[in-house]
């Protein structure tokens, strides 16, 4: 008889441990479930706070006479100035009275930075974003697709040949710098030149 309680606090030992080991074992079942319904809950907030971070972000094209040409993403409200700043600066050859650096930037738009000596007139606020005024020669140093498109015979691919050709070597200096974009000959040439200035 005197085992039997040895046996039996033995057996209790072991039923006591089994059932910490249960309770610990549906503890972490228990405290793991409320998370992943707390998961649930920041994707569902995650894309009202992508869909309200998308318009805040702008997405620019800094070419011409700065050290790193390019696309950059600022945040909305920024100026020409900060897409300059961004694309390492404006390089010794530039002439930044040509551009308006105090001007808001809107998404997809493009900032020519003019080098010295181009003769090329200040665009309008957006800088990037106006060729010329209504009646007005398109300025090729900062004409749109959409505005050198609308120009006689020249359609869209060769109005983005003119944007990787002011792209590759800075703004015009000379209409007669057309000549040396792929699609335009010396006819087309002549057709555009009462129609654009560098």
């Amino acid at each position: 008889m005197p085992e039997l309680p040895f046996e039996l606090s033995r057996r209790r030992i072991l039923v006591a441990a089994g059932c910490l080991a249960l309770l610990l074992f549906l503890g972490s079942k228990l405290l793991a479930r409320p998370q992943p319904s707390a998961g649930l809950a920041p994707p569902a907030a995650a894309p009202t706070e992508t869909a309200s971070a998308a318009p805040t972000v702008v997405v620019v094209d800094v070419v011409g006479a700065v050290r790193r040409p390019g696309l950059y993403r600022l945040t909305q409200g920024a100026r020409i100035a900060d897409a300059v700043s961004r694309a390492g600066g404006a390089t010794p050859k530039a002439d930044l009275a040509l551009i308006n650096l105090a001007a808001p930037l809107a998404d997809g738009e493009q900032v020519v930075v003019p080098r010295r000596g181009t003769g090329a007139l200040a665009a309008p606020a957006g800088a990037g974003s106006a060729g010329a005024p209504a009646g007005g020669p398109v300025h090729l140093s900062t004409a749109t697709l959409e505005q050198l498109d609308s120009l006689p015979g020249i359609g869209p691919v060769t109005a983005q040949k003119i944007l990787d050709y002011r792209q590759q070597h800075g703004a015009f200096t000379s209409v007669d710098e057309l000549d040396a974009v792929p699609g335009i000959g010396p006819a087309r040439l002549d057709q555009l030149k009462d129609l654009v200035a560098p």
